[in-house]
């Protein structure tokens, strides 16, 4: 199984080199007030995606802080549940 894995990372990793060695064009971003970048077209994708990919994580962190902070809540209170409750089993017969 581990060996079908890497073939399969070996697989994308060549197939985004290709595509890297393809686009090197040079292309011409528009910013604002009549600025502009120019540089090859796949490092203008590999800049929004990583960004798209930073911001989505940032947009995620809220989320994630509330879900710990109630994983936490239900933590003592299962704690707190155990120590009060002590369960006896029945005597057997």
């Amino acid at each position: 199984m581990r060996a079908l894995v890497w073939v399969v990372r070996g697989f994308i990793f060549l197939f985004l080199f290709a595509f890297a060695i393809k686009n090197t064009d040079p292309v011409s971003v528009q910013l604002f007030l009549d600025a502009a970048w120019h540089a090859p077209l796949v490092i203008v994708v590999l800049v929004f995606f990583a960004a798209g990919a930073f911001f989505g994580a940032i947009s995620l962190l809220g989320t994630i802080f509330s879900l710990r902070q109630e994983i936490s809540t239900l933590r003592r209170e299962l704690n707190a549940t155990k120590t009060e409750v002590r369960v006896v089993a029945p005597p057997r017969t």
